[in-house]
């Protein structure tokens, strides 16, 4: 999304932080909580085995979350459908949110239970150095 309008460098002036985004059929509710030592998400996925969902960490700080489910056995020719709400199958989801800079992606867990996806990506409490720079002005080049 601001990524193509604007371009990676300018999506923080634009987007101000968090940036979550959703992809695809399924929808994944989402659910985000911050304790004073981490980050704590906590998706529905219901159905999802642990082996259909990839949690990734991608640019240095975009946390993506997929789910890919398995398609169900398509019935006999004779059969006759009085009501599909469910679908087909499970389908797959996807959903990006960029992490604050104050985390260690390094140690992020996640565990699936009873339909739901919990990741606890831990902050880092250690200060971090100015990113400002003095630059030197000289009278020539």
């Amino acid at each position: 999304m601001a990524d193509g309008i604007f371009g990676y460098p300018f999506r923080r002036f634009f987007f101000s932080p968090p940036i979550f985004r959703e992809r695809s059929g399924s929808v994944a509710l989402m659910d985000w909580l911050e304790s004073p030592n981490a980050h704590i998400f906590k998706i529905n996925v219901p159905g999802y085995s642990k082996d259909e969902i990839k949690v990734q960490v991608e640019d240095g700080n975009v946390l993506h979350i997929k789910g890919e489910g398995v398609k169900e056995e398509s019935h006999a020719k004779d059969a006759v459908w009085h009501v599909a709400e469910r679908g087909t199958g499970k389908g797959e989801f996807s959903r990006e949110i960029e992490l604050p800079e104050n985390v260690k992606v390094d140690q992020i867990k996640a565990q699936v239970e009873n339909g739901v996806l919990t990741i606890v990506v831990p902050k880092d409490t250690t200060p971090k150095p100015s990113k400002v720079r003095n630059v030197n002005i000289t009278s020539k080049l």
